[in-house]
């Protein structure tokens, strides 16, 4: 199965677990790194979350794993915080960060730049509002390749 069919199967299985777990799935990864693969989930909650949360969320993935054998070869199973560089993936993700600073990439330049730094303003509808040194910039969300928080 591609790695982009895992993904796929492992977030519609986890949603609703997440939810009833009143925790927030922020990003799952399968790939290949150095001596294997990693199947890595990044969870989240106000206030962040515990080990025991995340041990919690592994039983029940590795229990769905292990009926379903959706991956075929061995891997690693990761659930964790996403910590306090996390990524920015959801448009609700703009609103509630808004007002700490954040490392927008590009898929293309825009004045010749692709990555800016800057001071989350929130969102104008699918405008995502970024102070960078004191000027207001509008950046469309479709052309964000990756958003991420940073100290």
């Amino acid at each position: 199965m591609s790695e982009d069919r895992v993904v796929a199967e492992v977030e519609a299985f986890v949603q609703p677990v997440i939810q009833e777990m009143n925790l927030e799935l922020v990003e799952v990864q399968f790939r290949r790194e150095g001596g294997g693969w990693i199947l890595r989930l990044f969870i989240d909650r106000e206030g962040g979350v515990t080990v025991d949360d995340c041990a919690a969320l592994s039983r029940q993935v590795s229990a769905y794993l292990e009926v379903e054998d959706i991956v075929e070869h061995a891997y690693t199973l990761e659930v964790s915080s996403p910590g306090v560089e996390r990524p920015l993936k959801r448009q609700e993700d703009y609103v509630r960060f808004a007002g700490r600073k954040a490392r927008i990439k590009l898929r293309d330049s825009l004045d010749g730049q692709r990555v800016f730094i800057g001071i989350l303003g929130g969102l104008k509808e699918n405008i995502l509002l970024l102070d960078v040194d004191g000027q207001q910039m509008e950046i469309d969300l479709g052309a964000i390749a990756r958003a991420r928080l940073i100290l």
